[in-house]
């Protein structure tokens, strides 16, 4: 889980991911959909640098691992510090530490859908809303065509030693990918696009956090 962000655009005076949310902050509700299953077998959170948060809300379960210049760099990290426990062929899933309300059925349909999958993949909305590119002043360039495209979300999963190979070939070639599957996209693989539930939203507002609060208490 790549938690190294400073929140710049959340502003509250602390990042989003500890940002108070029904009783937790929002990383301890990231968290949660995976310490409570136990198909997983450990936890990594890439933080900044003398972060003064994480002790007051660490779970013991939870390695800590330093956080990079981008999110790639952090992720890279996280991995790194499974080295001595994992295998090359085993599943790792990378969540961000801002998406709170993870569906339990959405994890369970990409575990079970992506199990014999060569490749793996992630959770994924199709796009429903009607798509504009702009040019630089900010005026409509073109209306997209929004047929087959999906918005990318997280949990991503793939296998262990693919996925280092993908970030390291990444970074080394001077490239950043927004997200692991774009990394994997670069070595020519393609991966799995699990149908995910729109709930799965990432805070990076403080409006974004009331709907977190009004979703989490729903499933309560």
């Amino acid at each position: 889980m790549p938690a190294a962000g400073i929140g710049r655009r959340f502003g509250a005076g602390r990042p989003k991911q500890y940002a108070p949310l029904c009783g937790r902050t929002v990383i301890e509700w990231s968290l949660a959909p995976f310490l409570m299953d136990p198909r997983c077998a450990g936890a990594v959170v890439a933080l900044a640098r003398d972060d003064p948060y994480w002790p007051a809300v660490a779970p013991a379960p939870v390695t800590a691992a330093p956080g990079g210049a981008e999110r790639s760099h952090s992720v890279r990290n996280a991995l790194a510090a499974l080295a001595a426990r994992a295998d090359p062929e085993d599943w790792v899933l990378v969540h961000d530490a801002a998406r709170p309300c993870l569906p339990r059925e959405d994890l369970d349909r990409l575990l079970g859908e992506l199990a014999s999958h060569p490749v793996g993949g992630l959770l994924a909305t199709p796009a429903a809303d009607t798509l504009k590119r702009s040019d630089v002043s900010g005026d409509v360039q073109q209306t997209v065509d929004r047929a087959g495209l999906w918005r990318a979300l997280t949990p991503q999963m793939f296998r262990y030693g693919r996925l280092c190979e993908a970030l390291d070939q990444a970074h080394a070639a001077g490239r950043i990918p927004t997200d692991e599957a774009q990394a994997i996209e670069w070595l020519g693989d393609r991966p799995r696009l699990v149908a995910g539930a729109a709930a799965n939203l990432k805070i990076t507002s403080a409006a974004d956090l009331a709907i977190a609060a009004a979703l989490l208490k729903e499933t309560d």
